[in-house]
This record gives C-alpha cells, structure tokens and sequence, in this order.
C-alpha cells in the first residue's frame, strides 16, 4: 500500500477515516444509533464534568495512576535494555479495559438508554462491563463464544456475580468475531433502548475513536511517569495487538515523539500457516469487518478466514483501523510472537518478578524481552502489561499438560 506520509495524531476525520482506513460498514438501522452516539460524545468532549465525573472515577473506582514499575531482575536476566512495566493489571477488574467501559458507561446515561448489550472473548472485558453496568444499575448482557467461555470460566462467574446475563455463541469458531456477530444482531433489534459498549477500538465509527480516547490514560499517564521517573521518553514501546485497544491507549500519546519506536505485538499462534495465527497486520489484506475498514485476516475469495491464538483476547480476524493507518504510515513496527514464545515470556516474568501477566501481555514482554537482550543496559524499553493472568490459570495448565 501507498505510504500515507507522516502519522498525526489528528485522527479520524469527521467521517471516522483514519486515511483510507475506518469509515461506517453497517445496516440502516445501525446509522441513527451511530449518529446519535457521534455527537453525543462531541457534546461530551467540550462539557469539563464529563471528564472530570471520569477522571473522578478512574481514581478512586479504579486505581490510577496504575504503576511504573523496573522489572530489575528481568532486565538482568535478559541483559539488555532496561524493562519497565505499565501495570494496568492492577487496575480494578484486573485489565485496561475498565478505563473504557466505564467512559462508555457515562454516555449510555447521557443518551437516556436502559439497557447495555457487550462482546468478550478473554472475558476481561465482559467483567469491565458488568462492573461498570453494576456500578451504574443499567442491565446488562454479555455474548461470549462456547469456546471463550471454556477458556475464561473464572471471568464468566465474575459476571455473573456481578448481576450480568452471560449469552453463549454457538456459531462459527464460537470465539470473539461470532460473539460481536450477536452482539451486533442484538443491537439492530434493540437499538431504541440499548448501548452497546464495545470493547475494543475496531467497529463503525465513532467506536474506534471513542475507544481509543479513554484508553488513552494508559499512554499519557506512562509518558509522564517516564519524564519524572527516568528523566527520558523510552526508546522503545511495545504492547501487545488484537483489536488493539491497550496498544492504542499506549501509544496514541507517544505518536508524534519521533524518537520513541512503537511496536505492536500480534499473535503469531502455531505458526504462519492461515487459520493457525491471529495476525492481520503481518500477514492480512486490507477489507470490511464488523463495520470498519482495515487490515483482516481473509481467504482467497475475500472470506474471513479463521484464526488461532491460545490467548481468547487476540484470538481474533480483525484489528482496529488507526492500526492500520499506523502500519501505512510506518508509524508502528508491527510483529508477531508465537504461542510457546509468549509462555516463555509468561513464565520469565512469573519466575523473576513474581506477576502472573494475561496471556495477551505476555506476547509483548516476549517480544519486549526479544528487543532489549540487542540494546545498551542504559536505555529502556516499556511495556504495557494490559492485563493479569490469574484468569487464564487454568487454560495454562492445560496447555503445559498439568493438574492441580
């Protein structure tokens, strides 16, 4: 594809267009939902209480600012660059996507709707939404594919608990893409009175944006702890992508620090083969899923084709449109680890610093721990460590064949 030029943090368009990339692929009865969720979050842009209501809650509901911290005796081991943590996993709930839900969450009460409808598929953020719902008293629903729910079943009693209707999906690979296929069924019948809070920044616009905005905490918040902690930007930034919500809060607010590499961290699955990885923008084609325009795993017939991840979080076609436009402005360097590297990379980082990171991170500290063996000990590298792995225990020992 034909490079867009320099990246800008200047996106999307009024039409959701991130260059080619993004725009609205969706039925009629979609449209009036979508329009009516644009300028509800334009309103909410310019009104300083609604940002200060969230920022109120993301502190006190949440816990941020989430902590910088030195992985010291894994940056030994790895002998390298020096690697620091953004620790969203000890955010409330356990992962980044809290952040999102609850900004979500707000504009379903300014919109007047009685009813939330969400997709999970590591179920991370199936609890950010029930928790953000139960917080609120809106009613809530959750698709999540059989599969995903096998994977995650801690993450689906905590739903539960939490007073959410987890739906199973039953379709197709019965993993992520069939639970936002329902999802979106569910809401064109219900579009009068139900949100629906999307997880990550793929979708119609404006999801991707709005996505994008509150997630952008993670990033802002990483940059300003790196100039007070360490004096310096990192030189290097990497976070792990499946639709690519924690990599886009990450590094949307490093985009324009041309010193500092962005690189985002696909799931590379068994191997290269279509259909045993999840990696769109290493080995994809740019085409149309669940409403937007963006790089997509697909066969020769131009169908989504289906993938593999042993992480239910990336184990997804898709990926979101700014990623796209970060991968056609060479803004990004975008990658991929396997599953075997990525358990490496989860049990370097259980054994040295004593945190569980979720099978999604542990495909960026993998990589992250790749990078910085061939850099100089005096500079550093930053990862974002979007989520905690005590969800995905029991899909772990499975995968290492043992029991307890």
């Amino acid at each position: 594809m034909e490079s867009l030029g320099t990246a800008s943090r200047n996106v999307p368009d009024p039409a959701g267009r991130f260059g080619p990339f993004g725009g609205r692929y969706v039925p009629e009865t979609l449209t009036q939902a979508l329009d009516e969720l644009a300028a509800e979050y334009e309103k909410a842009v310019q009104d300083p209480t609604f940002f200060e209501e969230l920022k109120g809650l993301l502190r006190d509901f949440v816990g941020r600012p989430s902590p910088f911290y030195h992985a010291k005796r894994l940056s030994e081991q790895v002998g390298g660059a020096q690697i620091w943590l953004k620790r969203e996993d000890t955010n409330h709930t356990g992962a980044h996507k809290i952040n999102n839900t609850l900004g979500q969450a707000l504009l379903t009460l300014r919109m007047g709707k009685k009813r939330v409808i969400a997709e999970t598929g590591a179920g991370q953020h199936g609890v950010a939404t029930a928790t953000a719902c139960a917080h609120f008293g809106i009613p809530c629903v959750v698709y999540m594919g059989e599969e995903d729910i096998r994977r995650q079943a801690p993450n689906v009693f905590s739903m539960k608990l939490l007073g959410a209707e987890v739906r199973p999906v039953t379709t197709g690979s019965r993993t992520l893409r069939d639970a936002i296929n329902e999802a979106m069924r569910d809401w064109m019948a219900s579009v009068q009175d139900t949100h629906y809070i999307l997880g990550s920044v793929v979708g119609p616009h404006p999801f991707p944006r709005i996505v994008r905005d509150f997630q952008a905490v993670i990033g802002e918040e990483a940059r300003q702890q790196s100039l007070d902690r360490l004096g310096m930007l990192p030189n290097k930034v990497v976070a792990c992508v499946g639709g690519g919500s924690n990599a886009a809060g990450m590094f949307y607010p490093f985009v324009e620090d041309k010193e500092v590499e962005l690189i985002g961290v696909e799931a590379g699955g068994r191997g290269p083969k279509a259909g045993d990885h999840a990696s769109p923008l290493t080995y994809g084609q740019p085409g149309v899923l669940h409403g937007s325009y963006s790089y997509v795993m697909q066969d020769e017939d131009g169908q989504t084709c289906d993938v593999h991840s042993m992480s239910a979080g990336l184990d997804y076609p898709g990926v979101g449109p700014e990623h796209s436009y970060w991968k056609a402005t060479g803004r990004v360097e975008y990658t991929c680890c396997e599953d075997n590297d990525a358990m490496k990379g989860f049990d370097a980082l259980a054994a040295s610093e004593g945190i569980l990171p979720a099978l999604e991170s542990s495909h960026a500290v993998a990589k992250a721990m790749e990078v910085a063996a061939k850099m100089p000990k005096d500079q550093v590298v930053l990862v974002c460590l979007s989520g905690r792995g005590d969800k995905d225990a029991a899909e772990i020992a499975r995968l290492k064949g043992v029991k307890y």
